[in-house]
Parts: C-alpha cells; structure tokens; sequence
C-alpha cells in the first residue's frame, strides 16, 4: 500500500470533476452505503487496485459531509471486504480535510489467478463513473487471464503461405536476415526462416500472428480484427467521417494515420528562431506510436473477436481503445523507462520485422514508444495522455491544451508542464509519471517559476500547480 497524499489527490479530481477508475468517493452521510460491497469488488479487479473514499460529497466539489461513528464505518468496510471472493485486502486510515473526518480504504488487486473477484456471487468491474455487473463474455476475459496468453501462436485453419502478401513477406524476411544474421538470418531457406519466426507452423499453416501481420486479407478469417474510426464535427464543414480500414497490421496503421490526417485541422507556430512551421493538432507520433500499440496489443482471444480497435477524433479529446487490457504492466508505470509488457509475444517479434509502404517500422520493442508519446505532446504544449484500463478493454485519451507551451522551455520543463496541467503534483508524483530523477525535475521546477504555483510547508507535502493563463 502506498503512502496517501489526500490534498494532491483531492486537487486532481476536483480538476477531472469527478470520480476516476481508481477511485470511488462515497459520502457516507447516513452510514456504510449499500453499495460498498461492489465497489470493493470493483477496485480488486481493477489492475493495480485502488481507493475508496468516505466523507466527501462528490457533487459539492469533494467537499467533506461530516461522517460519524467512524468505528463502525471501519468495521463495515472491513465486513464487505471479507465478503468478496476471495477476499478483499484493505488498508484502512483516517484523515482530516478542512477539519471533517475521512475513511480512505486503499483496495489491493485481486491476484490474477484468481480473479474475477466476486461479492455475492457475481463479478464487478470499474469504468469512469463508476462500478459494473461483469456481463458473461468479461467473465470469461478474466477466466482466460489467468495463463499467459497464447492465443497469437494459433494455427489458421485453412490457411497458408498462399494466404500471405507477397511484398510484405519478401521485405519481411529481408529485413529479419538484415537485422539478426545470426538467428532467423541462418535460415536461407523462406519457409523455414517463416516458420521458426511463427509466421508459419511446422505444418505451413499460417499462425493467427503470421496472418495478422503479413496476410492478404486477415479479415477473411477474422472480420472484426479492423480499426473503426470516426470524427465528432466541431464545424458543420467536418460533421462526422466514419470509416473502417482492413487488411494486415501496417496496412490498419497507415489507413489510420491517413484518416487522421484528413480530419485533423492544422495551425501554424513559431520555431525559436523565428521560423513557421504547420503542426497537427495532435502531434502524428503520438498517434502512430498508440494507434500501432493497439493494433499490436489488443486481446486476441476467442472472446474478443467480435471486438474492434475504436478510434474516435471528439471534439476535445483523441480517443484510441482496443479490446483486453494491459498484460504484465499496470497504468502508474506506463512511460517510465525500461517499463514493457507483451500479450502478444509472437506478434510483437514478426512485427519487429514489418515494415510499411513508407519503410517506417510497425514496433521496436525499445520500450521507448510511450516516452516518445510524452515528449511529443510536450513539445506541442499538450496535457500528458489518459490512460484507462478495465482489464477487458484498454483506452488512452489525448486532451487539447489550453495554450501552447512558450519555445523558450526546454524539452523537460515542457514535460513537467504538460503533466501539472493534468492537476497539482508533488515531486514524488511527478518521479513516477515521468520516469525522471528527482534532481532533474526539481531543476525544471526552479525554471517556471512563473508558470507554476507552490503551495505546501507546516508539516504539509510540497506540491506544484499550474497558474491560470491570463
């Protein structure tokens, strides 16, 4: 459990206006809510748990209720956690806000093997606003999380080499023998070479990963593993441009980037040196780099075949969401260094090798795809992105910036500014979300000292907020 800094934490959501995944706030006037028992269901299946909070009124602004008999409010939290199957491990503490009482109760995640954890015989999960029932196909999302996914390595029935696209084959094996000569470069033979990289399984039938990233027309087999992309109007001249693009991985990603490109507006900024430059709305690396993360990490299992990626442009915010969760990693060390997690194994390495029409690279497995996806959105004066994981279904949300960020700043500074834009943080948050040392943004901090209030002392953590634009 993690030391709980209630001030940071209440500032953030008064920004978002509301509750979060990780976060439930219950007021608690009257007593233990009814509904405890499946919010603490929710939280322990939420990947990496979270907190449940009482005491505050949500719809006041966080603002503390005045809850009493405490004792028994900790008793019942504590009953529903026992409740749950299996139980719920809780910690519990008490902490003043404006002079009111306010139970925390920090939910551990439910260990994977045995998860879905249940309250009264039926699984819940957490979305934005709120807890769900488990419909029968999440259920067995979560069953089948249990073991290591496989399901990439799966034969095709029916299927061959003949099922693969020729060019994106002969480049494929082309660039494998380039870039590890003494690996898959050993094999001169073609079929051979497909078939101990998993493309192909000993018996030349296509792998579900082999056909995904080098098929002809992987949707013939699989009609819903395609990008679904639309666009909110903000102007009756782009009102909505919905479309669906099909065909191998790199194909999906540079449909994708193509639409995306017709639907985002462009403005036009200074460079340092007096230059102009165009610039998308939303910066195109980003959108590569997430759009290609879905495609590569979405669940390939039998339960999510009916299931899409979504991209959706809105009218102030980028949505990317692709079908399962995270695997192996959870949402707080996403962007940090050396931080990687593949559902996808084979996938992931056939696609090492994919390369697009344009000759850009598909992944590489760097584990420096989302840094790059902060610092671009930095560089453009943008907040860091949301990321929400129910564990069935994965989205990262890019938000428009108020403002541009001044040229003047450096690549770090513009990094902590985009990520205080998201609400105040101390330097220990901003350690964890930016995977930067202490020293060096206590530096960037000292840089702004107009950009940025500072408010802490007395016993109280020291914690930075962005100043409103004048």
């Amino acid at each position: 459990m993690l030391d709980l800094n209630l001030e940071a934490l209440l500032a953030d959501l008064r920004t978002q206006q509301g509750d979060t995944a990780a976060v439930e706030v219950k007021s608690a006037r009257g007593g233990l809510p009814a509904t405890t028992g499946e919010s603490l269901c929710a939280l322990a299946n939420y990947p990496g748990g979270g907190l449940l909070l009482l005491g505050l009124d949500e719809r006041a602004g966080f603002a503390p209720v005045g809850i009493s008999d405490l004792q028994a409010l900790k008793q019942g939290i504590a009953s529903k956690a026992r409740a749950c199957a299996p139980p719920v491990v809780i910690n519990i503490s008490q902490h003043a806000v404006s002079g009111h009482a306010v139970l925390a109760a920090q939910v551990a995640e439910c260990d994977r093997s045995a998860k879905p954890c249940r309250f009264k015989g039926k699984g819940w999960i957490r979305a934005w606003d709120g807890d769900y029932s488990m419909s029968l196909e999440e259920e067995q999302a979560f069953l089948r999380l249990r073991d290591a996914p496989r399901f990439d390595r799966v034969a095709v029935d029916g299927t061959s080499r003949d099922d693969l696209d020729a060019q994106l084959t002969r480049s494929w094996l082309d660039t494998a023998r380039t870039l590890d000569p003494l690996g898959l470069g050993r094999f001169s033979d073609d079929d051979e070479c497909l078939k101990r990289a998993g493309v192909l399984t000993p018996q030349g039938v296509t792998s579900k990963a082999g056909l995904l990233a080098l098929g002809i027309q992987p949707q013939q087999h699989f009609p819903r593993y395609v990008v679904n992309l639309a666009a909110e109007g903000v102007s009756d001249a782009r009102a909505v441009e919905a479309t669906t693009v099909s065909g191998p991985i790199p194909y999906m990603l540079e449909g994708s980037l193509d639409w995306a490109k017709r639907v985002m507006s462009r403005r036009v900024v200074q460079r340092p040196d007096g230059g102009l430059r165009d610039e998308w709305e939303f910066p195109l690396v980003a959108l590569r780099e997430l759009i290609a993360n879905a495609l590569v990490h979405r669940d390939l299992d039998n339960w999510s075949e009916g299931s899409a990626v979504e991209v959706r442009l809105l009218s102030d915010r980028f949505v990317i969401t692709n079908p399962g969760g995270l695997y192996g990693i959870t949402v707080d060390r996403l962007g940090q260094a050396k931080q990687t997690s593949a559902r996808n194994g084979a996938l992931i390495e056939i696609c090492r090798y994919v390369r697009t029409d344009s000759g850009a690279r598909v992944v590489e497995t760097l584990a420096s795809g989302l840094p790059r996806v902060l610092e671009s959105l930095a560089e453009c004066g943008q907040p860091a992105p949301l990321f929400d994981d129910r564990a069935i279904a994965f989205s990262v949300v890019l938000r428009r910036g108020a403002a541009d960020a001044p040229a003047s700043l450096n690549r770090t500074q513009m990094r902590v500014l985009a990520e205080l834009a998201r609400g105040p943080a101390s330097v220990r948050d901003l350690e964890a979300r930016l995977g930067l040392k202490p020293a060096t943004i206590r530096k960037a901090l000292r840089a702004l000292p107009d950009r940025i209030w500072v408010d802490g002392g007395k016993g109280r953590p020291t914690t930075y907020s962005l100043r409103d634009s004048d």
